[in-house]
């Protein structure tokens, strides 16, 4: 289906704040997500290329997802992308706090960015990224507050023992980053859900489960 200007922009825009983040959160160095920490332990554990295991995994993740109607799009594409390319150029200015507190303000400052990126790639209906599909795939039943909460919690256990470390960090996005993302949703009044039949509009209210 063609995208508009508007849908277009809400993508970049989202995934740049996204990738900011991202950074932010790897930098505090207290712990990465759980979908990295499952990528991480998949090379680890069978000594795969962490690239090889990045793409199994988001193969894996986006078929998931197909199987329950959430389809790749356009944004599932420039979300890896430019995601990516935002965090390997901030990571050349960025550097990690050396005081405990520095770096803990920092991974709480990283949790509004996270949620408002995601937020709004996700508002603009283009498709959703590997992690975030296979989280919108089981809602309903599940709201994707806590479908988020899930599919992080299983990466990072899956991760955790094929040799990954876990941390604060962690363990913050496991519990905080669905609730966040469903609360930024609602303030900026959009819906992430991606399904052809539930969404046609990136105005969308997001459900009130």
């Amino acid at each position: 289906m063609p995208y508009s200007l508007r849908q277009l922009l809400m993508l970049f825009l989202g995934c740049l704040v996204l990738g900011t983040g991202v950074a932010m959160l790897l930098t505090a160095d207290l712990g990465s997500d759980g979908y990295s920490t499952l990528v991480n332990g998949l090379a680890l554990g069978t000594g795969m290329a962490f690239w090889i295991a990045n793409l199994l995994v988001s193969v894996a993740f986006l078929l998931v997802a197909a199987a329950r109607r959430v389809y790749p799009g356009v944004g599932t594409v420039v979300q890896v992308v430019v995601v990516g390319v935002t965090v390997s150029l901030l990571f050349a200015v960025l550097e990690t706090p050396d005081s405990w507190p520095a770096r803990i303000a920092l991974l709480v400052a990283a949790f509004p960015v996270l949620a408002i990126g995601i937020a709004v790639y996700l508002g603009s209906h283009t498709g959703a990224g590997p992690a975030e599909a296979a989280a919108l795939a089981w809602d309903p039943p599940l709201p994707f507050r806590w479908s988020y909460s899930a599919v992080q919690g299983g990466g990072a256990l899956v991760g955790w023992l094929l040799g990954a470390t876990v941390g604060a960090g962690t363990l913050a996005v496991i519990l905080l980053l669905g609730p966040c993302v469903d609360l930024f949703a609602r303030l900026l009044r959009l819906d992430v859900h991606q399904r052809p039949d539930s969404v046609s509009d990136p105005r969308g209210t997001p459900d009130r489960r």
